[in-house]
């Protein structure tokens, strides 16, 4: 799991518009692929999953205040695809602060 601490409070809905709005677009735009991900509410979780090549969710994320808790499936951390969600991820994060410092990991394993 890795967290991420973003210094600014933010709620599941408003990560999950977030992610909606932008992820498909630039993963599309990133990968040259034709299909979308999945992008939906579990609970007070958020999934990305793409059921008709992958088992389960590529990633779970899981708001607790100001800190983001990121479960990547651990079947797919080399797939290129997972890749790219992560690194796509990680600048979208960067939206959602409107701290100077950004963002920051806290921890990763």
């Amino acid at each position: 799991m890795k967290i991420i601490t973003l210094h600014t409070p933010i709620v599941t809905d408003e990560l999950l518009e977030h992610l909606r709005s932008r992820l498909n677009t630039i993963f599309r735009e990133q990968r040259q692929v034709d299909f979308d991900l999945t992008i939906e509410k579990n609970g007070n979780a958020i999934e990305i999953s793409q059921p008709e090549m992958y088992e389960g969710a590529l990633f779970i994320l899981e708001v607790k205040g100001t800190e983001l808790h990121i479960t990547r499936n651990e079947h797919y951390v080399d797939d290129v695809n997972s890749l790219t969600i992560e690194s796509i991820l990680n600048s979208l994060f960067e939206d959602l602060t409107d701290d100077i410092r950004g963002v920051e990991i806290v921890a990763e394993g």
